[in-house]
């Protein structure tokens, strides 16, 4: 029994804080940031009060950076092609083309992961259109400031 909970510890500390880690990679490059950082805090929430507490922030943050995301359509737009360029270069990954001439180093440094990160890559980005197509639906047609205001409500659960 001991065990069982030892094992589900572990398992939820590495799950949690690579998804924190992943998130905030994310942040930086491309992905869902705030969605992998609010799981993984979610996840870590079942363990750690501080994470608990750090939870609602960030879902707020998610929802409004999801509604101001669609406000506009060259934001739309943008985020449609930058999906779907993540997208393409998953499918380039997965392919794995030879490496190109310009390539410095060795060639099998060129592309790791195959389909693998080509895969992980592809689902980013199914990720990010569904999160564009949910925010739309739901916050596109609400003024930038009633965007907000709807964001944190959904964020809390007044849904």
């Amino acid at each position: 029994m001991k065990s069982n909970r030892l094992a589900r510890r572990i398992g939820i500390e590495v799950l949690g804080w690579t998804l924190v880690i992943v998130g905030l990679a994310a942040l930086l490059l491309p992905g869902p940031g705030l969605l992998c950082l609010f799981a993984g805090l979610a996840v870590l929430s079942q363990q750690y009060e501080w994470a608990e507490r750090r939870l609602e922030p960030v879902k707020v943050l998610a929802f409004k950076s999801a509604a101001s995301g669609v406000q506009t359509w060259p934001r739309i737009i943008a985020s449609c092609a930058g999906a779907l360029t993540i997208a393409a270069v998953g499918v380039l990954w997965g392919i794995r083309p030879d490496a190109p001439g310009w390539w410095p180093i060795a060639d099998r440094w060129w592309l790791p992961g195959g389909w693998g990160t080509g895969g992980t890559l592809i689902g980013s980005a199914v990720l990010a259109l569904a999160f564009i197509a949910y925010s739309f639906k739901r916050f596109r047609h609400l003024s930038d400031e009633d965007a907000a205001r709807e964001a944190e409500r959904v964020a809390r659960g007044d849904d």
